[in-house]
């Protein structure tokens, strides 16, 4: 007999009972775990009326502040359109080349869609520069003009594409007024305005551009204009 057989006896623990128990603590060991497939549970903002889960169903926010945005298209629209975006950002410029276009022309013009744009501007410096003077440029209301010619000239982020300089070579571009477009970005007009703009974004759940909203639902990405264009029609159809 072992010592430790000697050891269990003077306890008086039969052996049956210790072979026993570490059988069954090896199989509550081996046995396999939950894979983690609890759903969470529906999540809100009481600010921003923010909903989804993570079983994927769609986000929708409520009550997103278009005051003050640039805009396209007429107020009686029934689908308002809202985009956080970043002048820097290449799929918003590849967003605005492949979409905006037909948007425009399909749902824009013809009255059924209200279009705002809205800075996140998370980019670096350039990235606040170039939605500052954009801002500059709807001062003397031709925002959308300078908007198009900035995304068609992107070239890459932080490397002087958006220079103070090229900014104001810009302005030129789209026929501003030079003294009053340079004075307004030379004094940092609408420097906060722009950082409170993205931090008011935030508050929605925009972690990533574009993010465009129909309706106030979340359509992320630089989508095709197939998908921003069924998710419009989903909205038309609904009373």
């Amino acid at each position: 007999m072992t010592d430790s057989e000697n050891l269990l006896a003077k306890l008086g623990i039969p052996m049956a009972i210790v072979i026993g128990a570490g059988i069954i603590g090896a199989s509550i060991y081996m046995a396999p775990r939950d894979s983690g497939s609890v759903k969470s549970a529906q999540t809100a903002s009481p600010a921003t009326g923010t909903q989804g889960t993570a079983a994927g169903a769609p986000v929708i926010v409520k009550n997103i502040s278009t005051e003050g945005l640039p805009s396209l298209g007429k107020a009686s629209a029934p689908v308002t359109v809202v985009e956080f975006a970043d002048f820097q950002c290449p799929y918003c410029g590849k967003l605005f080349q492949d979409s905006l276009p037909s948007l425009k022309k399909d749902y824009i013009d013809t009255g059924k869609v209200k279009f705002y744009y809205n800075d996140f501007a998370f980019l670096g410096a350039e990235s606040i520069q170039a939605a500052s003077a954009a801002k500059c440029a709807d001062d003397q209301g031709k925002f959308w003009e300078y908007h198009d010619y900035l995304y068609s000239h992107q070239d890459g982020e932080n490397r002087g594409a958006f220079s103070d300089d090229n900014l104001k070579k810009f302005a030129g571009a789209v026929g501003l007024d030079q003294k009053k477009f340079d004075s307004c970005l030379d004094t940092n007009k609408y420097e906060q305005e722009v950082k409170d703009e993205t931090a008011r974004a935030k508050t929605y759940g925009v972690g990533s551009t574009p993010s465009t909203f129909v309706n106030g639902e979340l359509v992320k990405g630089a989508v095709p204009y197939a998908t921003l264009k069924a998710k419009i029609e989903e909205k038309l159809k609904k009373p």
